[in-house]
């Protein structure tokens, strides 16, 4: 696994979130696993896992004169003081889940907190390894001014021997580990571009 890179770089902040609420999710592991090579093999980068679970289903009757539930605000001001996003989006059939099209919708709300920012994808699951969930994610992206990273693209099929997972969800095949770092590397290199400091 590679060392110091980006060393140079300034430092990024990182929200991660996942789109399924189970405890033991795989797509939580793959957000523990990232958080984890930004502490150790990645430098200037800081990933913060952000729980959409209490987030109440989108109805603007909870809004009133531009503010919103405490929960909702409190989601929306750990995107806006992100740099970069990254989504751990499972697919439920061929589409992106509800708790992450909610959180989605929530943040888009005027004004607009995703707006501008860099992103990056990550999925896994069966066969196709949720990238017709991550399809239509990157449509929304288009409409809420996201910027998704093009490549490397993040597909695992998590059924396929050898495990890639263990009983609790944490990644365990390092192989796939170094195809997260190079993503992770790739969204803080376009983040910094994004940005004009890179």
């Amino acid at each position: 696994m590679a060392g110091d890179t980006g060393a140079l770089s300034p430092a990024i902040k990182v929200a991660a979130l996942c789109g399924s609420l189970r405890k033991g999710s795989f797509h939580r592991g793959l957000i523990r696993s990232a958080i984890e090579l930004s502490k150790g093999d990645i430098k200037g980068m800081e990933i913060e896992y952000i729980d959409i679970s209490p987030l109440p289903m989108l109805n603007t009757d909870l809004e009133s004169n531009g503010t919103y539930p405490p929960e909702v605000e409190a989601f929306r001001q750990k995107i806006l003081a992100a740099d970069s996003v990254l989504f751990a989006s499972p697919e439920y059939n061929y589409s992106l889940t509800a708790p992450l099209k909610n959180a989605i919708d929530w943040a888009s709300r005027p004004p607009n907190v995703w707006a501008g920012k860099a992103a990056a994808i990550v999925s896994t699951g069966g066969s196709s390894g949720g990238a017709k969930a991550q399809y239509h994610l990157r449509q929304v992206g288009v409409f809420v001014d996201l910027h998704f990273i093009n490549k490397p693209e993040f597909f695992l099929n998590a059924f396929q021997p050898p495990a890639k997972f263990n009983t609790d969800g944490d990644l365990i095949d390092e192989e796939v580990k170094n195809k997260l770092l190079k993503l992770l590397l790739s969204l803080q290199q376009f983040t910094l571009r994004l940005q004009g400091k890179a």
